[in-house]
């Protein structure tokens, strides 16, 4: 065993707590009120933004729903859900994980906590009044930066209160080794600011003009993706996977590699959505060659799971933690493989403005990032309230309507991005032609979005009882499936 997986494996069950297990208490009391705070928020933007994309949905196929009202017009409601979901649901639930597992790995207790909770305040202060903004008709034209100014800065003073300490906290670790899991964070901490205040800097504050404005677009987009939500994403499987199954990391030369190749590639990535753009060749050539090389933090990423996890894959049968984020996992590789695919110029310039690009950013969003973070959820709140999750059921109930959910949205974004893109490709369809080609897949989204609000609504009233303590007394884990003697072990 290296000195990299020690924080990964289980305590021994000794006669009384241990020191560790003492240590770890003491760490978890510490976080217990923000990281709640942080995980109630992102599921109340979380079930928001749900709703909104189900009536999104719905308007997609019957315009005339909901049109009494301006506020709740499609060119409203699609930007309110895009950031609702991103900064409300992804973010909160990201930072809430990361403050966890870094004080976790840090080994480190998180001292005065009214800091980040005063960081979460603001950062949901600024949710509200941009999204009253967008609702109002006041947003702005740019994919992921919709907010007004004001809004924006209220996001980033409540990010600034948060991202210091997560850097406090690794300053003041404990001596000893640096985990992978640690790096990934420490790449999403920085990156953060870096990206969202010179996005907001080009775009609103000294506005740069031409093209040269989709290009800051799609780069800022890419990279907040990119290194944001994916970092804190692979952070948390690189826990999760061997903390669950009590394996050591399978290689960690492979994991040093695969990180530094994720931080050189994918900053560098976003720019082939501009295909056809007024950019120069070479410009959108070095991205995709970028967007390419990316397949290797893929492919180490996807190896060291795969042979972390391939000695006790029959925990994934039991453990909700290790199946939402397993499959999480999975999704990534996917998703790395497909916009890798769609960045070459032949398949970009079929599948451009179709939307199959909403797919893929559903399967970077969803089914990546929100069914790891899921899996941690499951994982850390009971630590936090002292009580086991209620029902096996419910927890059932969430991963099927989610699993059922995304993938079928998935299925009908990517085949009716497909089918959409050859009836575009045919100079002799009309515009109407090509809408009413895309209604089946459209209804099938439908149905993908109401299993997915489904299993989210289920999944915030079992928080709900948790936050109140309605959970089983402490004990043995929650299984979705009782899990046999022999193979407990």
């Amino acid at each position: 065993m290296t000195a990299a997986t020690l924080e990964e494996m289980p305590v021994t069950q000794t006669a009384g707590p241990s020191r560790e297990a003492r240590e770890r208490a003491a760490i978890d009391t510490s976080t217990r009120f923000p990281v709640l705070l942080f995980y109630a928020s992102a599921l109340f933007w979380l079930f928001l933004a749900s709703l909104i994309s189900l009536i999104t949905s719905i308007k997609l196929h019957y315009p005339g729903f909901l049109s009494f009202c301006a506020a709740l017009n499609f060119g409203r409601l699609v930007p309110v859900q895009n950031n609702l979901m991103f900064y409300g649901w992804a973010s909160l639930a990201g930072v809430g994980t990361a403050i966890w597992i870094m004080a976790r790995l840090c080994r480190v207790e998180l001292r005065y906590p009214l800091f980040i909770t005063f960081g979460a305040a603001l950062w949901n202060l600024g949710l509200i009044v941009g999204t009253i903004a967008i609702l109002a008709g006041a947003g702005g034209p740019f994919p992921y930066l919709e907010f007004p100014g004001y809004a924006a800065v209220l996001i980033f003073l409540g990010y600034s209160a948060i991202g210091i300490w997560g850097v406090v906290l690794y300053r003041f670790r404990r001596s000893g080794h640096v985990f992978v899991s640690q790096w990934y964070l420490i790449c999403a901490f920085f990156a953060f600011p870096w990206i969202y205040a010179i996005g907001n800097l080009m775009l609103h504050v000294l506005p740069v003009e031409g093209a040269v404005q989709s290009a800051i677009v799609f780069w800022f987009a890419g990279n907040l993706f990119g290194l944001w939500l994916t970092a804190i994403g692979l952070a948390a499987a690189y826990y999760m996977i061997p903390k669950v199954t009590g394996l050591p990391i399978f290689s960690y030369h492979l994991a040093t590699f695969g990180f530094w190749t994720f931080v050189l590639f994918y900053s560098f990535r976003g720019l082939p959505a501009f295909l056809g753009g007024p950019l120069p060749s070479w410009v959108i050539t070095a991205s995709i060659v970028a967007s390419v090389l990316t397949i290797i933090p893929i492919a180490t990423v996807a190896v060291n799971h795969h042979f972390t996890l391939r000695q006790n894959i029959t925990m994934m049968h039991f453990s909700p933690t290790l199946r939402f984020v397993v499959i999480g996992a999975m999704a990534y590789t996917l998703a790395g493989c497909l916009n890798i695919i769609f960045s070459l110029r032949s398949a970009g310039h079929f599948m451009h403005l179709t939307m199959g690009a909403r797919g893929l950013i559903q399967l970077d969003l969803y089914a990546f990032f929100s069914m790891v973070m899921f899996g941690c959820i499951y994982y850390i709140v009971p630590r936090l309230v002292g009580v086991e999750w209620r029902s096996a059921w419910l927890i059932k109930l969430h991963f099927w309507g989610a699993a059922y959910g995304i993938g079928l949205l998935l299925l009908m974004l990517l085949v009716g991005g497909l089918m959409q893109g050859a009836a575009m490709m045919d100079p002799g369809n009309s515009f109407e032609q090509v809408y009413e080609s895309t209604l089946p897949f459209l209804a099938g989204s439908t149905i993908a979005q109401v299993l997915l609000f489904f299993g989210q609504t289920v999944f915030g009233l079992h928080f709900l009882m948790m936050l109140a303590r309605l959970g089983r007394p402490g004990g043995a884990p929650t299984l979705i499936v009782p899990q046999p003697a022999e193979v407990a072990h």
